[in-house]
């Protein structure tokens, strides 16, 4: 069985890879990026580096001939863009004769009331009506996102948001990684849909956790949208990322991220990290 991955000089798809190479041997791994160059240092471990641009669709379907199983990583550009991206590598995988496509999107994505839903509603719609056997991963929000709020109070900032108690499942992105890589070298896995989610918990929560790895206290300001958003541009945020920070508090608000799910944890073999383990290893980044 030959995989592919997308994106392996992306921080998601290059863990995706690291993972995979516990498990299968590196001939049998392909990954597509839109700078070969950029992936000597997969090349040296034997590993098989096509070029793929998804902004080139006739790149794709060669760079994906004679693969398996493919994990398309959800493109990082805004939504028009990605949906156009996406819609050609499943046409690609068509025509290349894919067999499986696994595709990491979103937490509850078909009701999900995030604006960047749309994308992956959109993609899982157009990988179901392919006809090609299909695994979601439905990751529900990385804990690195908080990173710069986390750096914030470390220098002394209080934990700002707008999500009142609304909860979010975070995980660290390479144990959504692990998961994606596990459905990637096994089977069983055709046609289903995984909710990947820690035990979901509020930005208090995660604020008090912060607070005690750090050893700082933490306030906690709640706060409206409007505020929240003025509290990012202040911070030299541009315009484009503050309405989509504000759209995302709104909708952790409104339980977008409160999903309570075991697949996580299936896909592992065992259980996430803890939130407070979690936290700890990104302080320990820094």
């Amino acid at each position: 069985m030959k995989v592919l991955v997308t994106g392996a000089t992306g921080h998601f798809g290059g863990l995706v890879v690291k993972s995979l190479l516990n498990q299968m041997d590196a001939k049998n791994i392909s990954v597509s990026v839109r700078n070969p160059e950029k992936a000597s240092s997969l090349s040296e471990m034997g590993i098989d580096v096509r070029h793929g641009d998804f902004d080139f669709p006739e790149t794709l379907a060669t760079a994906f001939d004679g693969i398996d199983k493919l994990l398309i990583v959800s493109t990082d550009l805004d939504n028009e863009t990605r949906i156009r991206q996406h819609k050609a590598a499943v046409a690609a995988s068509k025509t290349a004769g894919i067999k499986h496509i696994i595709y990491t999107s979103v937490a509850d994505a078909s009701h999900s009331s995030l604006a960047l839903a749309e994308v992956h509603r959109q993609t899982e719609k157009t990988i179901i009506e392919s006809g090609i056997a299909y695994t979601f991963l439905r990751n529900n929000w990385y804990l690195e996102n908080e990173v710069s709020s986390i750096q914030a109070t470390n220098a002394g900032a209080p934990w700002v948001t707008s999500a009142e108690s609304g909860k979010v499942g975070w995980t660290l992105k390479r144990e959504y990684a692990e998961a994606a890589a596990n459905v990637l070298a096994s089977e069983g896995h055709e046609n289903k849909i995984y909710e990947l989610s820690s035990q979901p918990q509020t930005q208090e929560k995660l604020a008090s956790v912060v607070s005690a790895v750090i050893g700082k206290e933490i306030p906690v300001l709640h706060v409206s949208d409007e505020v929240y958003g003025e509290s990012l541009r202040a911070a030299n945020l541009p315009d484009f990322l503050v309405e989509l920070f504000k759209d995302i508090q709104k909708s952790i608000r409104e339980g977008a991220l409160d999903v309570v799910s075991s697949d996580l944890e299936k896909l592992l073999g065992r259980k996430p990290l803890s939130l407070e383990e979690a936290v700890s290893e990104i302080v320990k980044s820094f």
